[in-house]
């Protein structure tokens, strides 16, 4: 079966979840934030107090833990039926899923998981390689980005808004670490899909970007 698929890729406070989901409810098809699971894997990792150098540790973490998905207004996230949720927008969650998504074994044991997600009518796939490695071949494809104190600006108004403690200097000196981390890693950089719509949300208001993306869909 020909299943459509459409991928979000962009750097982290770009939009992409809150522009993902609501394409996906407005298209009536499925949703896969990658991000969410590589920090998921963080949270399950730190919970252990795993080393994030140890690679062969986190692979084994990741081989046992157990994840369950349910898209309602936001993602809400159960690991080994531990409602985790509130632990993944915070910056040291962050960091840890950036250090660990690095290492090739981790990528290969969450790579399946991912394309799992692809059913019919079809699938809004949202993350940093949805359109360059896990879905290449992807119908539509959408890179999403804004500049690093724009993202840094979002990311404080979430975490406030969540009543998580925040520093925005903090904040954006870990955006712009982060950012220089995953486009310089060997595996799976982030970088846009050759034949990918780009979009710069710096400017642009969340209806005007879904707009977009709908309409290359359309």
């Amino acid at each position: 079966m020909n299943i459509s698929v459409l991928t979000i890729d962009g750097p982290s406070g770009a939009g992409k979840g809150t522009v993902s989901r609501a394409v996906a409810k407005r298209l009536g098809w499925h949703y896969l934030d990658s991000g969410a699971i590589y920090r998921s894997l963080a949270v399950a990792v730190l919970a252990q107090q795993v080393e994030l150098t140890n690679s062969a540790a986190v692979v084994a973490v990741a081989q046992a833990m157990r994840l369950e998905f349910a898209c309602q207004e936001e993602l809400q996230i159960k690991l080994n039926e531990t409602d985790i949720t509130a632990q993944l927008p915070s910056e040291t969650t962050g960091n840890a899923a950036s250090l660990i998504a690095a290492y090739p074994a981790v990528r290969a044991v969450l790579l399946q998981k991912q394309k799992d997600f692809k059913q019919a009518p079809g699938l809004v796939a949202d993350g940093r390689d949805m359109g360059t490695v896990v879905f290449p071949d992807a119908c539509y494809k959408v890179y999403l980005t804004a500049s690093s104190k724009e993202r840094a600006k979002r990311r404080y108004k979430q975490l406030i808004k969540k009543g998580i403690s925040a520093n925005l200097e903090q904040i954006t000196q870990e955006i712009d670490a982060r950012d220089k981390r995953d486009s310089e890693r060997a595996i799976a950089p982030l970088v846009a899909a050759y034949d990918a719509l780009i979009i710069d949300s710096s400017d642009l208001m969340i209806d005007q970007v879904i707009e977009a993306v709908l309409s290359l869909v359309r």
